[in-house]
This record gives C-alpha cells, sequence and structure tokens, in this order.
C-alpha cells in the first residue's frame, strides 16, 4: 500500500529535501560526449547571472521555461545538457568590493591593483555565486558538475586567444574616440549599458564676441561649462544668417588661463549645424560630445579635453580649474551674467544618459580605447563580423535559416539593430576582469599584442614593457561562451569532443534587455571562430554548424499585477524567493509557465499564485483518495503492482465509458501538450495540463468512478480492480505529465505511488507521457462532453427550482435520437452526479418552465415547488442579453473578410458552428420567453 500522506499539501516539507537529492544524487548530470553514440542532445546555456546577483522575477521566469524544456526533453529520452554559470561582472562587482573597503575607510587605490583583485577573489568566495545557491534550492535541473565561472582559467584562456586572433586579423585597433564616461566608476561604457531619462533641464543662449570687436554671434547650448573646450563655432553654409560671419573668428569667453588672452576659435560651415534648432549656431567642443567629434574630424579641429576622469574641470591656470562639471556650469553661468554675455534661459526637454551600474550622468569623454572593428573584412579574407551576424539569421536561398527566433518580431529588431551597428569598444578602466593581453613599450611606445607575456619589444626589441591596465566589457568574455565552455581553442585546431557533441547548442532562452549586449555578440564571435574549426571529418564547417545556437526564445517581462514595470523607485519590485516561501516553488513557477504567451508582458498576480497553490492542494487530495482506494482494495484482497501501471493506457473496447474517455482525453493532452511546449507555448502547455488533472481528471472522472469502486463483499471485484487500475495508470502518467511544471509535488507523490520502489531514481528521469494514436476516441470523448452538458444543466436547473441539494429528482430530455443514444446507456453517471432518480425521453416538445437549453438538447427538471415566473423571466432575459452579444460578436467575425482570410481553417469552422449553435439557442430563448409572456 502506498505510504499515507499528511492530510494538507506543505511544500516547505518536501522542496528543500527533493533538492538536496537532486544536487546529492547528481541526477542531472550529461553522460560524456563520447558516450553519446550520436544521438543529438538537447543544450542549453544558462544566461550567466552575475556573482553578485540575487534572484529577481525576470530569472524566475527564465529559468522556469529553461527547466521546463530541459526536463521535458529529458523525460523524452534525449541526453540534455543544461549548463550553468556566473559572470564575473566586472563593473558590479568592482563596485561591491568598492563598496566595502570604503566601509573599511580605504580604497583601491591604497590597496594597489594586485591586492585589490586578490580582495575581489576572496569577495566571490565568499559572496558571490548566492543566486546559483538559490537555483539550487529552486530545483533547476542543471549539470552542476559542468559549472563555470567566467574567469576560470580555462575560459580565460579562450578569451585572450579571441582577442589575440582578432587583432592578428587586424579586426581589434586602438584608438582615441567619444565614449560614455562613467565619472563614478571612471571607466569606459557602451551605448547598451546606458539607460535615457526625460528631465527638463534648460538651454542656454550665449554671445560670442568677433575678434575684431565688429559684432558677435549667438550660440545656444545645454551645456555650458564645455564650451570651455570650445574649437570651434559651425554654422550651416545656406544659413544666409551666417554667410558674412563663415571664416570670421571669435573670442571665447572665459577661456583665459593665468591671465592670458582669451582663446579666439573660427566660424566654420557644415551640414550638420540646424537652422532651425536654437539660433543655428552650434559650438563644436571635439573631446566633449561625438557630433562634434566628428566636426572635428572632418575640419581637422583640435580635441581639447577640459575635464578629468571624476568629471572636474582639469584646466589648470583657470578660474574653474578642479570644479565638478555641474558647480562649474553655475559659476560659468553666473560670470556669463555679469559679462552680459548671458542671452536667454530656457526650460528645455532632454534625454539624460545614465549609467546602468552607478546611477551616474555620462559623460560624454574623448579616451583611448581598444575596439572591434565590426564591419571590417579580417585580413585573411571572409564576411565582416557583422555579415556573418546576419547571413546566420536571414534565409539563405533555400529559405532556410542557421538561426530561428520566436517570437518572429525579434528577428527583424536584431537584423535592424546589426545593420546599422557601429564599432564595439571592448576596454573598460577597470582592475576586475580579464586584463587586456597587450603590452606598452617604453623605448618606442609601440603595443606588442601576444598570449603569454612577451620577453621583448616585437618592433624594437626593448624589454621594458608595461602590460595594458584595462580590462576587458564583460560582454566580450560572455560573448564567447558557446565556444568557451566546450573547450575551444584546441591545441590541434580540430573540435573537442564536447565541442562536436554539443555545439551548436539547442536553443538560447533569454530576455530581450540582452539581445544586443549578449545574444547579437554571441552570434558575431561564434559564427566568426567556429566557421574556422573545420567538423569532425576535417572539411570546412558551414555557417548552419557555427552558429552557437539553433533557435532564440526571446521571453516577456514581468511586470506587476498592475502591468506597470517592476523597478525600486516604484516599490513594486516582487521577491520571487518569498513568494516561494509562501506559496511552493510550485506554485510559482506555474503561475509563470501559464502565463507565458510569447511576445506578450506577464502581470505577476499573487492571486494566480493562490490559485495554483490550491491546484498543488487539489492533486495532493487526489493522491490521498487513490492512495485511500488502494487501501480498501487491498483489504478485500486485491494488489496492483505499481509498475505495472503503464500498461494500462491503451484502448480497451470493453471499459466503461469514463474509462475509455480519460484515457482518450491524457493521450489527447500529452498530444496537445508536446505540440505546446515544441513551440515554446508555455502557457498552452501548463493550461492544458491544468485543465486535465483538475477538471478532466478530478472533477469528473474521480467522482464518476466511484460508482465503479465498490470492493465489499458480493460486490463485482473485477470491475472494481479494472477501475482502480485505471485510476491509478491515469494519475501516474498525469503526474509525468505535470512533473517538468511542479517537479516537487510530482516527485514526492510518484515516489509515494511506487512506495519507494520507482522504476527510476525520479520522476524526471520516467518517461514523458506520449500520445497513443489507437487511444484517442473522438465519439468517446463527444458521448462524455454531451453527458456532462446534461449534468451542467441539470445542475444549474436544480438550483434555478431551488431543489435541496440531497434530494434526488426525475428529468425530462427531449432530444434527437443520436444524442439520447449516446445518454440512455450512461444514465447511472448522470443519475449519480446530478442526483437524478430518473430521465425520461418523451417525444414531444417540453411544455411549462425550467427549461434550460443547449444546441443538442433541452432539459427540464421534473419538481413540483412552484417557479416563480419573474424570477424565470429574469434568468432568460441574462441568456438572452449573452446569447445576443455573442450572436453579434460571431457575426463581426465571420463578416471580417481580412480576419477570414488569415485564420487557420479550424478556427474558422469552429467560428461557422458555434455561430449556427447560438443562432440556435436565441430561437428557443426568446420561444421561452414569449410563452412565459416576459
Amino acid at each position: 500500500m502506498p505510504e499515507e500522506l499528511a492530510k494538507a499539501y506543505d511544500p516547505t516539507a518536501i522542496e528543500d529535501r527533493w533538492a538536496a537529492y537532486w544536487v546529492d544524487e547528481k541526477l542531472f548530470d550529461t553522460p560524456s560526449a563520447e558516450t553519446l553514440a550520436g544521438r543529438t542532445p538537447f543544450t542549453i546555456l544558462l544566461p550567466p547571472p552575475n556573482v553578485t546577483g540575487r534572484l529577481h522575477m525576470g530569472h524566475m521566469l527564465n529559468q522556469t521555461e529553461m527547466d521546463i524544456l530541459t526536463r521535458w526533453h529529458r523525460m523524452l529520452g534525449d541526453p540534455t545538457l543544461w549548463l550553468p554559470g556566473t559572470d564575473h561582472a566586472g563593473i558590479a562587482t568592482q563596485m561591491m568590493v568598492e563598496k566595502q573597503l570604503a566601509g573599511e575607510g580605504t580604497h583601491r587605490k591604497a590597496l594597489g591593483r594586485e591586492a585589490f583583485v586578490d580582495r575581489v577573489w576572496q569577495w566571490k568566495q565568499h559572496y558571490g555565486g548566492a543566486i546559483l545557491e538559490q537555483m539550487k534550492r529552486l530545483g533547476a535541473s542543471v549539470d552542476w558538475s559542468r559549472e563555470y565561472f567566467t574567469m576560470d582559467e580555462n575560459l580565460s584562456i579562450s578569451v585572450k586567444e579571441a582577442f589575440v586572433r582578432l587583432y592578428e586579423q587586424g579586426l581589434i585597433y586602438r584608438g582615441k574616440y567619444i565614449v560614455n564616461w562613467d565619472p563614478i566608476q571612471q571607466t569606459a561604457v557602451s551605448d547598451l549599458e546606458v539607460t535615457h531619462e526625460e528631465r527638463v533641464g534648460k538651454i542656454y543662449h550665449v554671445r560670442y564676441p568677433l575678434a575684431d570687436g565688429s559684432g558677435s554671434i549667438v550660440i545656444a547650448t545645454t551645456r555650458p561649462e564645455t564650451m570651455l573646450g570650445d574649437v570651434a563655432v559651425v554654422v550651416n553654409p545656406k544659413d544666409e544668417r551666417y554667410l558674412s560671419l563663415q571664416g570670421k573668428l571669435l573670442r571665447l569667453p572665459l577661456s583665459a588661463i593665468n591671465g592670458a588672452a582669451e582663446r579666439e576659435i573660427p566660424v566654420l560651415a557644415d551640414e550638420w549645424a540646424n537652422p532651425e534648432f536654437g539660433t543655428g549656431a552650434v559650438k563644436v567642443t571635439p573631446a566633449h560630445d561625438p557630433n562634434d567629434f566628428e566636426i572635428g574630424q572632418r575640419h581637422n579641429l583640435p580635441q581639447l579635453t577640459i575635464m578629468d576622469e571624476t568629471a572636474k574641470i582639469d584646466l589648470p591656470g583657470s578660474l574653474y580649474h578642479g570644479l565638478d562639471r555641474y558647480a562649474a556650469r553655475e559659476k560659468i553661468v553666473e560670470d556669463l551674467r555679469e559679462l552680459g554675455l548671458l542671452v536667454d534661459v530656457k526650460d528645455h526637454n532632454m534625454a539624460l544618459g545614465l549609467s546602468q551600474r552607478s546611477g551616474a550622468v555620462v559623460e560624454p569623454r574623448l579616451s583611448t580605447q581598444w575596439f572591434v572593428a565590426v564591419n571590417k573584412k579580417p585580413n585573411h579574407g571572409g564576411p565582416t563580423l557583422a555579415e556573418s551576424a546576419i547571413a546566420a539569421v536571414k534565409a539563405d536561398e533555400n529559405g532556410k535559416k542557421a538561426i530561428h527566433f520566436t517570437p518572429e518580431m525579434y528577428e527583424k529588431t536584431y537584423l535592424e539593430w546589426m545593420t546599422n551597428i557601429h564599432d564595439w569598444c571592448i576596454s573598460r578602466q577597470l582592475w576586475w576582469g580579464h586584463r587586456i593581453p597587450a603590452w606598452h613599450c617604453a623605448a618606442c611606445h609601440d603595443v606588442t599584442v601576444a598570449r603569454e607575456t612577451p620577453a621583448a619589444c616585437a618592433k624594437c626589441g626593448a624589454k621594458e614593457l608595461t602590460q595594458e591596465t584595462d580590462v576587458l566589457d564583460t560582454w566580450f568574455s560572455s560573448g564567447l561562451l558557446p565556444v568557451s565552455v566546450f573547450g575551444w581553442p584546441t591545441k590541434d585546431g580540430t573540435p573537442s569532443a564536447d565541442m562536436k557533441a554539443f555545439y551548436p547548442t539547442s536553443l538560447l532562452l533569454t530576455g530581450f534587455d540582452i539581445l544586443f549586449f549578449w545574444v547579437a555578440r554571441m552570434v558575431m564571435l561564434g559564427s566568426h571562430f567556429m566557421l574556422e574549426v573545420p567538423e569532425a571529418d576535417g572539411t570546412k564547417r558551414e555557417l548552419k554548424n557555427a552558429v552557437p545556437f539553433r533557435e532564440v526564445y526571446i521571453h516577456a517581462l514581468v511586470r506587476d499585477a498592475d502591468r506597470q514595470k517592476m523597478s525600486k523607485t516604484k516599490g513594486n519590485v516582487i521577491d520571487p524567493i518569498e513568494i516561494v516561501e509562501k506559496y511552493g516553488t510550485d506554485a510559482v513557477r506555474f503561475t509563470l509557465a501559464a502565463m507565458a504567451s510569447p511576445g506578450t508582458d506577464i502581470a505577476f498576480s499573487e492571486a494566480r499564485t493562490e490559485g495554483y497553490r490550491a491546484f498543488a492542494n487539489k492533486i495532493w487530495n487526489a493522491a490521498r483518495l487513490l492512495f485511500m482506494n488502494v487501501g480498501r482494495a487491498a483489504e478485500a484482497g486485491i494488489r496492483i503492482d505499481p509498475h505495472t501501471l503503464a500498461d494500462s493506457l491503451g484502448p480497451d473496447e470493453t471499459a466503461p465509458l469514463e474509462a475509455r474517455w480519460i484515457v482518450s482525453r491524457l493521450n489527447r493532452t500529452a498530444e496537445e501538450v508536446n505540440l505546446a511546449l515544441k513551440n515554446y507555448r508555455f502557457h498552452e502547455a501548463a493550461n492544458l495540463v491544468y485543465q486535465f488533472f483538475w477538471g478532466d481528471f478530478c472533477d469528473w472522472y474521480l467522482e464518476i468512478v466511484k460508482i465503479r469502486l465498490d470492493f465489499s463483499e458480493g460486490a463485482d471485484l473485477h470491475a472494481a480492480k479494472a477501475a482502480l487500475r485505471t485510476q491509478l495508470s491515469t494519475f501516474e502518467a498525469s503526474l509525468r505529465l505535470l512533473s517538468p511544471f511542479m517537479p516537487f509535488l510530482t516527485e514526492e507523490l510518484w515516489h509515494a505511488l511506487y512506495e519507494g520502489k520507482t522504476p527510476a531514481k525520479s520522476i524526471a528521469l520516467s518517461r514523458y507521457p506520449q500520445p497513443l494514436d489507437e487511444a484517442l476516441d473522438s465519439a468517446v470523448e463527444q458521448q462524455m462532453a454531451t453527458l456532462q452538458a446534461l449534468i451542467v444543466q441539470v445542475r444549474a436547473g436544480r438550483k434555478d427550482l431551488g431543489v435541496e441539494e440531497k434530494a434526488q429528482v426525475p428529468v425530462r430530455v427531449a432530444c434527437r435520437a443520436d444524442i439520447r443514444a449516446r445518454i440512455e446507456p450512461n444514465t447511472q453517471i448522470v443519475e449519480r452526479l446530478a442526483r437524478v432518480s430518473g430521465i425520461e425521453f418523451p417525444e414531444t416538445k417540453l411544455e411549462g418552465s425550467g427549461i434550460r437549453s443547449t444546441p443538442e438538447f433541452d432539459v427540464q427538471v421534473v419538481y413540483e415547488k412552484k417557479i416563480d415566473p419573474a424570477v424565470e423571466c429574469e434568468r432568460l432575459k441574462k441568456e438572452l442579453a449573452r446569447l445576443e452579444k455573442e450572436h453579434e460578436n460571431g457575426q463581426r467575425q465571420l463578416g471580417n473578410e481580412a480576419f477570414m482570410a488569415k485564420a487557420p481553417a479550424h478556427v474558422v469552422d469552429g467560428l461557422r458552428k458555434r455561430f449556427a449553435e447560438v443562432t440556435g439557442l436565441l430561437e428557443k430563448t426568446r420561444a421561452a420567453l414569449a410563452e412565459l409572456a416576459c
């Protein structure tokens, strides 16, 4: 007999135990590459969370969807590899340790680089990776034996190799360009690491006098502090207001250094100047504005840097030297006002760029950085990085794509971004990260890039070399993960065993927010480097086998219940761990899955989670009922070996209707769930399982089958045993069907069902239900649907008439002969579930009150209690209004030619069928109202 279950389902009593069991037993370790024997594995890479991270709702959704797919594939019998790891997160981790040092009254520069990096490693050992521990607690079925960290030695070798190869191919260069500068972290940040916030600022109109004293020109600027770095003023060559000023010199106000004369700057013509904006005259500061930098390049202007790395004015001898940029702005505006040069100040809406990590307002700054050239062909020939990444996603001449996007709309977004991509700034002015493998020569100032520390300068032979202080952008190393985790590069250039077995990965499942940060860069780097790696047989690798993954699924955002984006400032951030502790992991997972419709954001609701917690409780109680039936059967000498239950899921023409029906419904649901998961329609899969388990199995089948489960003396024990076997086999298969969605609950009940003698160590290693075509029986399902509709209508009729709950009453059913043939052999089911004492099938139309109608039949509950005509009229009027609204909507849909042309045939057929049914019900309802003279 299965072990006795606690009366109430308590997730806290089982989840920690099973989570530890899965890890301790190493249940999800992947078979070695050598043992796959040609089988294609399902391989998926966890988007590596920052080592500083804690689980948030976006992680929870992402990991739930990945876990569902991985468990499903594993149960299908596919070799599976879900690879976990964490990212060293340069800026974020350095910030954490610097805050810790500040609390101790010191800073990283006081420690020095080597000691600081050692301190970060210590921090990582003590505090890093907490999010992975949370993943273990939540049961993520990853292969923990392959856990990586992006600064592991083997991954660092890959990063260094990639940098050197790209440099040797002419695709990495060093140069001065305007970058987004974070003055708090004192490093460059990419465009993607900048968020823009709408704020009301000021636009200042400032008069610049002509050097010859013959007049002046008024410029408009939002950043008057940068005028200290102006080297020109430009006007549009067609702007008639300034034709006579082109080529003249201006005297730059407030630019005097150590009392010397103010600098003179030219007025130049440039198409970039917009006559419609401001005054049409634009100051040019090439070292502190990207557009000005381009103007400066066109006109060969000097590049004057006026701020240091902390965004303070760096002009020794200037009145503003040492002032913070905003303090300098205030003083400059005040001084201009006193000089009579401030013409006007107006409010101005502007998008302010903020560093995602520190929150600082980024400063455009001219800086020497390292870049990857994405639109340049490598010097050995072949496509550019951007071209390879575009070709990987676009359909070829045969209409095939190396990478498919779901939802498809993200393919267009990706291609638009890749088509307009600029060179990638990959250097960061940090101490924590992959240090750039380049050495500067003190003698000739040339740069030597090498895999190992060079003994001498490659150009002049001098031995005094200093390594580059910058580290690589975190996304450079994480962009290499699909190749680095599988052992690239190998010494001989051939694919490693892991590379042959697991690359390309099957799927990348991630959020839109890192589509360009990570997804695009993995495609660029993977496609580029893997085209150089031959196939196992030595032939040239094709692009379809060079891409890092075959498919990309972009999941939605998780918002609050009001569909607002979660943010700390709004105070609406939902902590998934708190919700898990309250409702259990399975309920939270199921909530996210059931709401995860492709392309639609999730409005997370605790009420939904509470509902799925009730669903888990329903399953628990169903198990308790089943185990009680097993106990009753055992007392009657009936014993069913649970290991034989899988044999009971095929068709049995001699079985009662409800047995054939539940087996057909189980197989139908398995068919639909498998298809939904294949197409990443998590919400459909979850809702199908929910509807089957709660609706078909618990609400209907478990109630009907009570008719058969009579183990008393003199009862038909053969029929009872057959019913119990079907009940148990359906329940066992249902647990397997539900397992990827609710792994903890199903694991507990599966082990209990098998009394600890399970056919596998875990339900996660059992077989996922697959549909048997011969078990699908549409006629049986249609017959049961008729009985269910009849029972529902009788129950409603009883309620209308106020029939006492336990009282049994006769009913009269008017229907066609084929409908009667569905009902009559199964009156016992209707009588039990609707408390009916008998069913009459009159040949004539039903008359009187208390009649309820469906497209298949009219039913009347025969009860002596007099009906209140007013109440019945009110009910019929509400029903009429509902039907008229549905009829109107159906008419509108069927009359929409554009919709009808695009809608699938089965959808159109369903609409037409329902429209005909509603039309018939409208006629019946209007007739009933007329009969009552309402």
